[in-house]
């Protein structure tokens, strides 16, 4: 059976790797499968952040008794109550009996909902201290990053922020478990896709939080997915991605989103995408809505500034992958985007005035003059085509 990995002399790892479920929240695709991080903290009291998916609650148990190595479990820190965390937590509590529930009033309240728990439970507020013995505990509340009861757990003697959902990402740990054992770069992608999809409604309270950790003295970082993050430009890298994303501050490039049933629609993409090569732009990606996940779509969303979505009309209303793309845009309130739209009828032509409403909705800047095709591509459609990504490169320059 596996085994906890020492982080530290007295901090250990058990959480394990998720490599067969096919969509997280049943909604984001997991290629790359998704780990679910636990930690043990050994001290003259013992402390658990977090548990795991119940699904894996068998390995979690095995790992937590080998660690604990006989001795009692004291507390366990519930840092976020989503159940791909605290799964195990009604198991973990009907074998360990005495172990003290530790989180904020929120917290209490959802333990008591999913769990009927409501004996043995620590209620703390922000800023609040406990002592393990060496290591002392001081509790952050960040509400809203992601679910109201989340918060983070400092510890000041080893600069250790357990931080719950916040800096992690997609994709198993395979071997590595430490940003020292393995190459981090492959994680910025699934780190950008995991807070854009999960967390990315939330910016004005992340900033919130990041304003808060930025009076910690931060030597490592234990998320609740990925890797553990211990180097200290990785640790920087990782809080200024969380920094620029919630701050909705877009890369100069353009994301084209666009549906095609027959391919015609497709092409006033590809004209678009041709202008915005010719006028520099080289950051340009084409994401078919029938074919690309969405997830992958709103993650480029976030890494770029410019965005044009193109839709035929369908049921005098947007092709329904587009209908819903946008609507998960809305979704995340995102801002400080620049805007292009077109598309295409046969007989009755409804897909630009929807799009030109879902422009006013979110508030992005309209860029350039929308473009509507009749039945096929003719000359004075390539030429709007044209113009349209023209004004989106003009308008991209302009921020140099």
């Amino acid at each position: 059976m596996l085994k906890p990995i020492p982080i530290k002399d007295d901090l250990f790892y058990i959480g394990v790797n998720d490599r067969t479920k096919h969509l997280f929240e049943n909604l984001w695709p997991l290629p790359k499968g998704v780990s679910y991080n636990s930690y043990l903290l050994s001290d003259g009291k013992t402390a658990l952040f977090d548990t795991v998916d119940i699904c894996y609650s068998d390995i979690f148990f095995h790992k937590l008794e080998i660690a604990l190595s006989g001795r009692p479990l004291d507390y366990v820190i519930i840092n976020h109550m989503e159940p791909d965390h605290s799964g195990s937590l009604g198991l973990l509590r009907n074998r360990y009996p005495n172990v003290k529930i530790v989180g904020n009033k929120r917290t209490a309240d959802m333990v008591q909902g999913f769990y009927g728990i409501t004996d043995g439970v620590m209620v703390i507020d922000d800023g609040d201290e406990l002592s393990l013995g060496k290591h002392n505990l001081v509790f952050n509340l960040t509400p809203m990053v992601h679910w109201p009861e989340t918060m983070m757990t400092y510890d000041t003697i080893d600069k250790i922020i357990f931080s719950g959902d916040a800096f992690g990402t997609f994709g198993t740990l395979d071997g590595g478990i430490t940003d020292t054992q393995l190459h981090p770069e492959r994680y910025y992608d699934e780190m950008i896709r995991y807070y854009s999809n999960v967390v990315g409604k939330f910016g004005s309270p992340v900033q919130k939080a990041l304003e808060k950790l930025s009076a910690l003295d931060i030597k490592m970082i234990c998320s609740t997915h990925g890797p553990v993050w211990t180097i200290d430009e990785q640790i920087k890298k990782v809080i200024s991605i969380y920094d620029k994303l919630s701050r909705y501050e877009g890369d100069e490039g353009v994301v084209i989103a666009y549906g095609s049933m027959y391919g015609n629609t497709e092409q006033m993409a590809e004209t678009v995408a041709y202008e915005l090569a010719q006028q520099g732009i080289k950051e340009i990606i084409l994401h078919n809505v029938s074919k690309r996940s969405h997830s992958y779509i709103i993650r480029d969303i976030f890494k770029y500034k410019g965005l044009i979505v193109g839709s035929p009309t369908y049921n005098n209303k947007l092709f329904p992958e587009v209908e819903y793309l946008l609507s998960k845009i809305e979704g995340r309130d995102m801002k400080h985007r620049y805007f292009g739209y077109f598309g295409s009828f046969t007989w009755a032509g409804a897909a630009v005035k929807r799009l030109a409403q879902f422009a006013l909705d979110t508030k992005f800047e309209v860029i350039g003059e929308p473009v509507e095709m009749r039945q096929a591509m003719r000359h004075d459609t390539y030429d709007a085509c044209i113009s349209l990504g023209k004004a989106m490169a003009e308008r991209l320059k302009q921020d140099r």
